[in-house]
């Protein structure tokens, strides 16, 4: 599956079951990656695959900040100017410049995408997200504002954070337009604010270009993937399927092929989302291939989050305790942020699936995939709890913001705090399981998808990172695992 086929709505008695009348929702922090996409790289150009996609329609009309003339000439005012993107390349019989273009669309070079880059289908699918997320949480269970009015504490309601990779801030951008549609938002209302940060900090995807005990890792991983599997009659299915489509016509297809399985894959998922101008041949559509193909991606890319403290630490560890971290400030604040909107990737996705233990499939994260957590209070128990604490030391006592101390720094009193809050993950709109969220005590009565806040928060807090720079720059050299024996996850 490349493209998501969205599971139809909830029905009343799903909606019930899946958002008990006793459960109050606090709290919703949406992972999503972005829409469909070009590959990242050309490939198989071999085959006819055009190198450039005329799927970009958004580049015909951009619009960039400029300083223009006031009446001030020492002081011109902030404007905007409107332009049209062509990319340039070289002629394949010399070194001259000309503008590319697809060749089924020899003539139009003003729709032409960049690799990588959100393509029109990819625009379309994030902005059904938000569609989807608006018909849940504001039509149906009336968790969020219909509208955004002066009123609405928009910096404080919403937190959008995005990666700094491009087609991640776009896919955000159109989901929040579906989410609140224009005639939806008061146009005295300040335009939302999109958090992002440098590549360096960036902590919302795998970041192994700026973690290199990661980057490590990865590539052990990577390594024992291609020891595994490309002597195997699965590698053998896969070459009899590209073996002869590949660059060099001699190489076989291996998880480090040139160009790399991973690389295949890519290209596969990428052109079988789009039209028939940017097909492969059909052997690469064969559906045993593609099982084998994802199945082995999976083991190459996500193994290790399930396997390693260390790899789920550095990949999505920061992440997780972001998310924690505002459960708990919600908890203590009882207002504050009620809903979180993160733009990122498939990495980011099975990352933090695969570092629960909850992932629970062979198949890859097709484009558009979200990750809902939603935290939920149980009004009596908490209500009750709440009396019990300010009776014994008073509102506002604790010790301010504990979501980033670890669940073993923390008093009994600071616990009891957690009492009567759960935390439930849907990928796709459908509940995930957390093996340690199943053991008694640590989930809600008669459901092990609702998981005790306390319990959740404890699992993360085993693979926070503490201080993820310096944590990214120790322990080189050394193996996968202590003693080379996996550290399960979702414990």
């Amino acid at each position: 599956m490349t493209t998501l086929i969205p599971r139809k709505p909830y029905t009343d008695e799903e909606l019930t079951k899946l958002y008990p009348p006793n459960l109050e929702l606090q709290l919703v922090q949406v992972l999503m990656r972005h829409g469909e996409r070009t590959p990242v790289n050309a490939r198989f150009e071999n085959t006819g695959l055009p190198a450039y996609w005329p799927y970009c329609s958004s580049v015909r009309k951009l619009i960039s900040p400029i300083l223009t003339p006031s009446d001030d000439p020492s002081n011109p005012k902030l404007s905007t100017i409107e332009w049209t993107r062509r990319l340039e390349t070289f002629s394949n019989k010399s070194d001259a410049p000309i503008l590319a273009t697809s060749p089924s669309f020899p003539h139009s070079p003003d729709n032409i995408c960049e690799m990588g880059t959100l393509t029109d289908l990819g625009r379309t699918t994030t902005y059904n997200l938000g569609t989807r997320l608006r018909n849940l949480y504001i039509n149906r269970l009336a968790f969020l504002p219909p509208a955004i009015t002066p009123t609405t504490p928009t910096s404080t309601h919403f937190y959008l954070r995005t990666t700094p990779v491009p087609r991640a801030l776009e896919s955000l951008q159109q989901t929040f337009s579906a989410l609140y549609p224009p005639h939806t938002r008061d146009p005295t209302v300040p335009p939302p604010t999109i958090i992002t940060r440098i590549h360096a900090d960036e902590t919302l995807y795998p970041n192994d270009g700026n973690c290199r005990r990661f980057a490590e890792l990865s590539r052990l991983f990577a390594q024992r993937a291609a020891n595994k599997w490309n002597n195997t009659k699965e590698m053998d299915y896969l070459n009899s399927l590209y073996g002869k489509y590949m660059p060099d016509p001699t190489a076989r297809v291996g998880v480090d092929s040139r160009p790399r399985l991973s690389g295949i894959m890519d290209t596969i998922n990428a052109t079988l989302a789009h039209g028939p101008e940017t097909k492969l041949p059909d052997a690469f559509y064969d559906e045993k291939g593609r099982e084998i193909i994802e199945k082995i991606g999976v083991e190459e890319w996500f193994a290790g989050y399930s396997e390693s403290r260390e790899y789920r630490m550095l990949g999505i560890g920061g992440l997780l305790g972001d998310l924690v971290g505002r459960m708990v400030g919600s908890v203590e604040k009882k207002e504050g942020i009620k809903f979180g909107l993160h733009g990122c990737h498939d990495t980011t996705l099975a990352g933090v699936l695969m570092g629960l233990g909850a992932y629970g499939t062979e198949r890859w994260p097709p484009f558009t995939s979200h990750i809902a957590v939603e935290m939920f209070r149980e009004a009596e128990k908490v209500e009750k709890n709440k009396g019990w604490w300010d009776s014994l030391v008073g509102s506002g006592a604790g010790g301010g913001e504990i979501g980033r101390r670890s669940t073993e720094e923390l008093s009994e009193n600071e616990k009891k705090k957690f009492e009567g809050y759960y935390v439930r993950l849907r990928y796709n709109d459908e509940p995930v399981m957390i093996p340690g969220c199943k053991k008694p005590g640590n989930h809600l009565q008669g459901d092990e998808s609702f998981c005790t806040l306390a319990a959740f928060k404890e699992i993360v807090d085993k693979f926070t990172p503490e201080n993820w720079k310096q944590q990214c720059r120790i322990n080189k050299g050394q193996p996968h695992t202590p003693n080379g024996e996996p550290e399960w996850a979702g414990n």
